[in-house]
């Protein structure tokens, strides 16, 4: 056996033989598993690029798109365990191999061969899912500096690799000073926390041996303290400390993870990159393969949006106003006091507070409510699975279809619920592995999905450790995530490509996940996937009831926060020169907030240093689609709605959610998104239900 052999052998990042053998994979492994992909991807390229060889779909296929698909799939392992399981060791792996899998993408994507392969196959011999595939990949030919020449196209490589390493940067920096904050404080600071938090901070302390309560800017801990905490001086410390991670503002030696001179640096190279492929700005080239036709109409959208929620947003902050000077003495709010206020008025004005809610929320039971829904609207059945894992709390999931040769197979999803250090903030879905019916084989590749939230994790009580406990906000997180797990894992279309949410268009990818959120306001739903953690009794009608009414508290102020990012996000790409320095980052963001916001932050508070979706997830140019998608989740939930009234039953329409599983999720990428939403509404997207359903119609 050959050396090369033994190394791929001993290697689970060479292990294709089924899952990732993520309990296996060492941060030593990381690089020769990805040289040994990257030169078997490389040798492809030369292989199907030369003069002999057929521009001919299958056996291009065949010839580059397995080795290419491997790499993707080890890269991703890798990826996925550098977002959830951070060391030293793993961070030096994956900063090592950075650039190599960037350069190797970059000079893919701007092969003026294969791109003349393209280009001289014949469009008519492929199927329709190859054929959108097909359209996509000319497109991204163009888009990845395929017709540059000479110098141009050196440069443009070197961007690619430069801005792939600066968004890792951003990253780190964001996670390592979330996690370098501390403040432990003693139980009487925490007057009005809730008491499940209170004992999840204790614990924490314990384990660093100190005593009192320890408080992170990891979101369990933060938010709930914002909204409970009684003392106004704890509020101020924590959210200063929050509002200036990776910041010029951060205390001490937090300092030194600044992201400002990352983002100049990225809006530079951005637009340099759209100079070269001959836009105006990077806002456009961010465009070119989304529903949005140019920035100007993402913008006009945005700014009519924010026009018709400005009154209610007056209103929502006019009413907190009143009441932190009537009931609560603060004449003057500041910006920590807004959380708080907000939370007590909620409570006066409704009844209702979300730490109510919260006991009701268990973990198993809401997981097992959520997959209910998707057994009986999809038609498909959840079952416990068994997996490598890289952590001991990650569960692992199979979804079966009932065929009358018994269950068939359709996709499986690993679903890693609880913040932990380590672990990057936020919630996403991301694909282990997509569905392909594969050249090499013939055999048919099912989906994978990697689900991940950041919820608290249960508490030890007396000896006895309690489930997790979660807000409903975080159920609507997790449907959130399902939605798009769901658009993944669903998908009926063979080719990788178009398959799942691959080829979807960006504005349109998260129509899935936000229009799962809308059954966790439904009566009939939330009864089945709530029990009290300590009665099992499921949730007062009279509770919901409260909790309904208070639905829409506060959209006017929430859609206008949204917009606010939205529109400073586009208009800091879309400038005629590039926004390049911290300084005037933030003169851009606040002449968005003169003109939309209703509430000013602090002048210390530096929120774009951590906005990680636009400087490091993919979002640039691209974070208005969240309202974009919007209009069209909440049209399309109006159709589940209308069965409801028509048949006089719950809005878990069979009928309606099988014709919605077949034209938009089993769909996935191989048609433009508007022809699927057309397809399961009969007509084009209306903004009326979004404003319906957050109360400003």
């Amino acid at each position: 056996m050959n050396d090369r052999t033994d190394t791929t052998a001993r290697n689970p990042l060479l292990d294709f033989a089924d899952l990732p053998l993520f309990d296996a994979i060492q941060p030593a492994l990381v690089a020769p598993a990805i040289d040994s992909l990257l030169q078997d991807a490389s040798a492809a390229l030369e292989r199907v690029t030369a003069n002999d060889f057929p521009a001919h779909w299958t056996q291009i296929s065949l010839a580059l798109d397995v080795p290419t698909e491997r790499l993707s799939r080890a890269w991703g392992a890798v990826s996925h365990l550098n977002s959830v399981a951070d060391t030293p060791e793993l961070r030096a792996a994956y900063n090592e191999a950075l650039p190599k899998v960037t350069e190797f993408w970059t000079r893919l994507g701007a092969d003026e061969r294969l791109y003349a392969k393209y280009k001289a196959m014949d469009a008519a011999s492929l199927t329709p899912e190859q054929a959108q595939a097909h359209k996509n990949a000319m497109r991204s030919f163009v888009l990845g500096g395929a017709e540059l020449q000479g110098e141009a196209k050196t440069r443009f490589a070197w961007l690619q690799e430069r801005q792939a390493e600066l968004g890792q940067k951003f990253s780190e920096n964001a996670l390592d000073a979330t996690d370098a904050f501390a403040l432990f404080v003693p139980t009487e600071e925490l007057a009005g926390v809730p008491e499940d938090v209170q004992q999840a901070t204790a614990a924490a302390a314990q384990v660093d041996n100190k005593p009192g309560h320890k408080l992170t800017l990891k979101m369990p801990c933060y938010l709930p303290v914002m909204q409970f905490a009684h003392s106004s001086a704890l509020r101020e410390k924590l959210y200063r400390a929050y509002v200036t991670r990776a910041s010029d503002q951060a205390d001490g030696d937090a300092v030194k993870f600044d992201n400002a001179a990352i983002m100049g640096e990225l809006l530079a190279l951005r637009h340099e990159e759209a100079q070269l492929l001959g836009h105006r700005h990077y806002a456009d080239v961010s465009l070119v393969p989304k529903m949005a036709e140019s920035p100007e109409q993402v913008i006009t959208f945005l700014r009519d949006l924010a026009s018709k929620a400005r009154p209610y947003a007056e209103k929502d902050l006019a009413d907190l106003r009143a009441f932190a000077a009537s009931e609560l003495g603060l004449s003057e709010p500041q910006a920590w006091d807004w959380p708080y206020i907000g939370e007590k008025l909620k409570e006066a004005r409704y009844a209702f507070s979300e730490q109510e809610v919260k006991p009701y929320f268990t973990a198993p039971k809401v997981l097992a409510g959520l997959f209910q829904i998707v057994e009986t609207l999809f038609e498909v059945a959840i079952r416990r699975d068994a997996a490598p894992v890289w952590h001991p709390n990650v569960e692992f999931y199979r979804i079966e279809r009932r065929t009358p040769e018994g269950p068939q197979l359709v996709g499986q999803f690993y679903l890693d619920p609880a913040a932990r250090t380590g672990k990057r903030g936020g919630a996403w879905m991301d694909d282990a592995r997509a569905r392909w019916l594969r050249p090499d084989s013939g055999a048919l590749q099912t989906p994978v999905a990697h689900l991940v939230c950041n919820f608290a994790e249960g508490v030890e009580v007396g000896g006895v450790k309690k489930p997790p406990l979660l807000t409903h906000d975080d159920v609507i997180t997790l449907f959130h995530e399902f939605g798009h797990g769901l658009h993944h894992m669903l998908t009926q279309v063979n080719e990788r490509d178009v398959s799942g949410i691959s080829g979807v268009e960006w504005d349109a990818v998260e129509l899935p996940s936000q229009f799962m959120e809308n059954f966790c306001w439904e009566w009939e739903v939330l009864q089945h996937m709530t029990a009290h953690v300590d009665t099992g009794e499921p949730l007062p009608r009279a509770l919901f009831d409260k909790m309904l009414a208070a639905k829409n508290y506060q959209s006017g102020l929430q859609t206008l926060r949204q917009v606010e990012f939205s529109l400073f996000d586009m208009l800091l790409h879309s400038q005629p020169d590039p926004v390049t320095s911290g300084e005037s980052i933030l003169t851009l963001q606040q002449q968005v907030r003169d003109e939309v916001a209703v509430l000013q932050p602090p002048a210390y508070s530096r929120t774009p240093h951590t906005f990680s979706h636009i400087f490091a997830g993919g979002y640039s140019a691209g974070y208005y689609s969240y309202k974009w998608a919007e209009v069209l989740s909440a049209d399309a939930y109006a159709a589940f709605e209308e069965a409801a009234q028509r048949h006089g039953h719950s809005t878990l329409d069979v009928d309606t959610g099988r014709r919605y599983r077949q034209a938009i999720l089993e769909a996935g990428g191989s048609r433009p998104a508007m022809e699927s939403f057309k397809a399961f509404r009969g007509r084009e997207p209306s903004i009326d239900a979004l404003l319906r359903h957050q109360g400003m119609a």
